[in-house]
């Protein structure tokens, strides 16, 4: 079994012998892994500023610029991933961006590896920082400020828990290290431990061969092991997999069943969040059972909800979750749902919680989520993922139905107001990076983009098509906050999709001509758009108008492909 290296400690001196993973295809070692840290104390500590963003896809890399920019006193922040959005936003709150992102954020590199000293570095378990964000699930995404002492304090507590099952064990994930529980159990938690981390890897025939080959330890969300693809070979994974971790979400107990038949282990969920770090375990043998505090964790129940105690709090003294709670004779808690998952419809109180709970009773209905969707008049929804998955894709009638008797099982103990007036049916729940259904990505299902559609002429040239702007469109969002006007953008955008299904279009873009706004449209206006097809010179045009007359036109070209 490796050494245990403290935290603070991990640049203090290279071990030899002590291997930390696979970098580029190749096995790193610690004093491998502290010259690239180096090199990046060398890169940070000549850059100005204090708060740098590091986005990575190999975990060891992350790790040593990690390393590298506590050592010279730099703050930390994780984006969940790269998208514009998501660097634009962190934009105001960081001084520089380092990783693998696009270079119009000209992101900082390592320095040369020559003429940097080999000297070794403590770390100060309170100086070095790092802001997390939580996932969404639950609201809009918060910044998290994490010290290196409460994350050290952490990985103690996994330690002392789990540590004997994972001796010699490799470290395989599917979560990424730009979320808590990826950085602490796929980055820190195997350098302190002297556990190999391999780079991140997702269901396929890859990993099954990468479980097979040495022992291992594989870290998922829920997400991911409901997706166990049982068709392939997993014998070899069986006899090496010491371990399978599970958090992010709870684990449905069809889904653990699954897991211990398809792996042959049953998998260790871990119960905690971005604010309070790891709070307790349960495996997940045959039931579900009651939920048991990490060690060093204190816990108890205030009005009906959890509190807890621990370093790895940033303050001091107890913290009360959001979660809903119950002790159990075993000395544990089973939780019973999300307090501040309680909300008002038409002055009624509605558990978005229990809802799901009583759709999940039907035998037909293997996921429920449900959400309220904002507006003038707040409504409740529910996001179902059917047990036959040829549901989410077939006809309205029998949609309708199965709706239907979702709402009859619902009405034997909600009224109309508070039982969900919208619902989708979809093959699977729309996750973010970590693996987790975000409120964002839940309301994006019911934002339409495209008015429905009716088509009143269509022949090989021409189109006629009439779309009665409702005001829930996707496209009234955000563009004009002080009133709602339908944006040029997307009116080009239509007339391209539905140009698309009119005509058969060559498939390259090539520009647009001749375009031009004249009146604005406004919700509830219904827009008459003609379609002209030029197949010869590959020419699209387009004109939009109503009773306030004409909106925009122009022509669109197309070429074939290259």
């Amino acid at each position: 079994m490796s050494e245990w290296i403290p935290l603070h400690l991990l640049l203090q001196s290279a071990r030899p012998g002590r291997t930390v993973g696979a970098l580029d295809g190749a096995a790193l070692d610690h004093a491998a892994l502290l010259a690239r840290a180096r090199r990046w104390q060398a890169a940070f500590a000549a850059a100005e500023g204090r708060d740098w963003a590091l986005y990575f896809e190999d975990s060891l890399a992350f790790a040593a610029a990690l390393l590298g920019a506590w050592s010279a006193g730099k703050r930390v922040y994780l984006p969940g991933d790269d998208l514009p959005g998501t660097l634009q936003a962190l934009r105001p709150h960081v001084d520089g961006f380092v990783g693998d992102v696009d270079p119009c954020w000209q992101p900082l590199h390592a320095a040369p590896a020559t003429d940097i000293p080999a000297t070794g570095v403590v770390l100060d378990p309170h100086a070095c920082r790092l802001v997390v964000f939580t996932s969404g699930s639950t609201g809009q995404p918060a910044a998290i400020e994490k010290r290196l002492d409460q994350l050290g304090s952490e990985v103690e507590a996994l330690q002392q828990a789990f540590g004997a099952l994972l001796a010699g064990a490799q470290v395989h994930g599917t979560v990424s290290h730009q979320h808590i529980y990826g950085l602490l159990f796929r980055v820190l938690w195997p350098l302190a431990a002297g556990r190999a981390i391999q780079p991140r890897r997702f269901f396929h025939e890859d990993l099954v061969a990468a479980l097979a080959a040495a022992p291992s330890v594989l870290v998922a969300t829920p997400a991911h092991l409901k997706r166990l693809p049982p068709q392939l070979d997993w014998a070899g994974a069986r006899g090496q997999l010491r371990a399978v971790f599970s958090s992010g979400g709870p684990l449905p107990a069809q889904a653990a069943a699954d897991v211990r038949e398809v792996l042959g282990i049953a998998p260790i969920e871990v119960f905690g969040s971005s604010e309070t770090g790891g709070i307790a375990w349960r495996r997940c043998a045959d039931d579900a059972p009651a939920w048991q505090p990490l060690p060093g964790v204190q816990w108890r129940i205030d009005d009906g909800q959890l509190a807890v105690a621990s370093a790895h709090l940033a303050q001091g003294g107890w913290w009360r979750s959001e979660d809903r709670a119950e002790a159990s004779p075993d000395g544990g808690f089973r939780l019973l749902g999300r307090a501040d998952r309680i909300v008002k419809i038409e002055e009624r109180r509605v558990s978005l919680g229990a809802l799901e709970q009583a759709l999940c009773r039907d035998a037909g209905v293997a996921e429920a989520q449900v959400l309220v969707l904002p507006g003038t008049r707040e409504q409740l929804a529910a996001v179902i993922v059917p047990s036959d998955p040829a549901l989410a894709q077939a006809g309205d009638a029998e949609r309708r139905a199965f709706i239907g008797r979702l709402t009859a099982l619902l009405a034997q103990g909600h009224d109309a107001v508070t039982r969900p007036r919208r619902w989708r049916l979809v093959a699977a729940l729309p996750v973010n990076a970590q693996g987790k259904p975000t409120q964002a990505l839940l309301q994006a299902l019911f934002q339409k983009t495209l008015p429905s559609p009716q088509w009143l002429a269509c022949d090989a040239a021409t189109a006629r098509v009439q779309l009665v702007l409702e005001p829930d469109l996707g496209a009234f969002e955000g563009h004009f906050p002080e009133v709602a006007v339908l944006p040029g953008v997307a009116q080009l955008d239509w007339a391209i999709r539905l140009g698309r299904e009119a005509f058969d279009l060559p498939p390259r873009f090539l520009r647009m001509d001749a375009l031009k706004f004249h009146h604005v449209a406004r919700p509830h206006d219904v827009l008459m758009l003609q379609l002209d097809w030029d197949a010869a010179r590959g020419v699209l045009g387009f004109r939009f108008s109503s009773d306030h007359g004409i909106h925009a036109s122009g022509k669109v070209l197309f070429a074939d492909a290259d």
